[in-house]
């Protein structure tokens, strides 16, 4: 059973196309024009698209191409009772799954949505009922469920896949969702951060070495490609690999061998590789200092993580997830954020992504001390400045008890001396202590303890 979303702007045809499709299994929604359907892909991705070309406002090519810059991997079949060659050639040049000219036959359209849907990307998690594989990964934002379709996809192949995005949004934990829903799940899934590990290390972390091969080499090491044979090697911040180890990467991924520092024959490996950047690489290929062979060789499928700037709506959901993990972290019960601290959290700029925010809602955690935390805290976390206005009574009396205190301080607690000094008569003067909760004896016991 599939979802499918029928375009047309003649109710009695997507009545009959509903009734066809609903027949053979398939769930239907129905829309009557380009903008309608957009909006319903916002609510709910389906698997495949039919749609009308002649459709009020947008038409169906404009829909289409609308489609394909939202969500690539969405099947989409045009209908027309106005079809002509070159309009089928267009279309299909441009990435329509297939064309269709009214009237057409019932049997040819339930053959073509059957071959659409082989090759369209699988339901989101909560449909498909089957979320393990992506369960570290906590988001119900639309961007996020395409780029976990497409992953899920391309799990399913060896193709090498290279994540692009910003630092703290993700990209490990996706390779390892893609590694959990790929054939190799049950096999080792190692990640090396190349920016982290010194060039002249590098090498033999990799490919391993034997016992004698430099100073300090006292004995043999696998090195990570053997450690990974069979499972899948995650080469993170790989825009940071040194040139003269980009050539030997490319020559493993050629070979599928390695040859360990020092060795005189290469180990065989059967290895998937993932790689991550937060890096243009385009650039640095167009600036020498990344090799455009290795690059192709890495980039097969390019998926793009979006920061968290761009998935809001997931804010709250990944604050309250953190909130009950690290709850359990620091014994303590939280109730939740209030209302004007969650306004804050999602609307902050999230520079560091999600593991800014991991680190902003464990540090509220570790300091509050209600279960309900507040906005002062998180905007210390967030370290963004507090301003408070007060109102003039607030304002004036404040003044008057930090000025009483500081008059006391002063004279040691000497109320004659105090009132002295601010011009007011004792009785007087001790009326304004009394009002704002102040006793000289307080500032005698502070002077006799200094």
């Amino acid at each position: 059973m599939a979802n499918i979303l029928l375009v047309d702007d003649d109710p009695d045809l997507l009545k009959l196309l509903s009734m066809r499709l609903g027949a053979a299994g398939h769930r239907v929604t129905s829309v009557e024009s380009a903008e309608a359907a957009l909006t319903q892909l916002a609510v709910a991705r389906p698997q495949l698209v039919v749609s009308d070309v002649q459709l009020p406002g947008r038409d169906g090519l404009a829909l289409f191409d609308e489609i394909r810059s939202r969500h690539p991997a969405l099947p989409v079949i045009l209908l027309t009772a106005h079809g002509t060659i070159p309009d089928a050639v267009e279309a299909t040049a441009r990435g329509v799954f297939s064309y269709l000219t009214k009237p057409f036959d019932g049997k040819a359209l339930l053959d073509k949505v059957n071959q659409a849907l082989a090759l369209a990307p699988p339901v989101p998690r909560g449909e498909d009922g089957d979320g393990a594989w992506r369960a570290a990964i906590v988001s119900r934002s639309s961007c996020m469920t395409e780029l976990l379709s497409e992953a899920k996809m391309v799990a399913a192949s060896d193709a090498s896949v290279l994540i692009r995005g910003e630092s703290g949004s993700g990209k490990e934990l996706l390779a390892q969702a893609i590694h959990r829903a790929s054939p190799r799940a049950a096999k080792p899934f190692v990640a090396v951060n190349c920016s982290a590990i010194p060039e002249a290390l590098l090498e033999s972390e990799l490919f391993g070495h034997v016992k004698g091969s430099f100073t300090g080499a006292v004995a043999n090491h696998r090195g990570l490609f053997v450690t990974a044979d069979g499972g899948t090697l995650f080469l993170d911040e790989i825009g940071d690999m040194p040139p003269a180890l980009q050539v030997k990467l490319l020559r493993v991924l050629q070979e599928r061998s390695v040859r360990p520092v020092g060795a005189s024959q290469a180990v065989p490996v059967d290895v998937r590789i993932l790689s991550a950047t937060h890096r243009d690489l385009d650039a640095a290929m167009a600036e020498g200092q990344f090799r455009e062979d290795l690059y192709y060789r890495l980039n097969v499928v390019s998926l793009h993580l979006p920061t968290l700037a761009e998935r809001r709506d997931d804010i709250p959901l990944l604050v309250n997830h953190f909130l009950a993990t690290l709850g359990e972290k620091y014994g303590k019960r939280f109730n939740g954020f209030a209302p004007e601290a969650m306004k804050a959290l999602t609307t902050a700029s999230w520079p560091g992504n999600v593991r800014q925010l991991h680190n902003v809602v464990e540090q509220v955690c570790a300091l509050t001390t209600t279960p309900l935390i507040p906005l002062t805290l998180v905007q210390r976390a967030l370290r963004v400045p507090t301003v408070e206005v007060l109102t003039y009574a607030q304002a004036r009396e404040r003044f008057e008890r930090d000025y009483l205190v500081g008059l006391l301080k002063l004279t040691d607690g000497n109320a004659a001396d105090a009132a002295r000094l601010a011009d007011r008569n004792r009785t007087e003067f001790y009326r304004l202590l009394q009002r704002n909760g102040l006793t000289p004896g307080q500032f005698k016991a502070a002077a006799e303890d200094d």
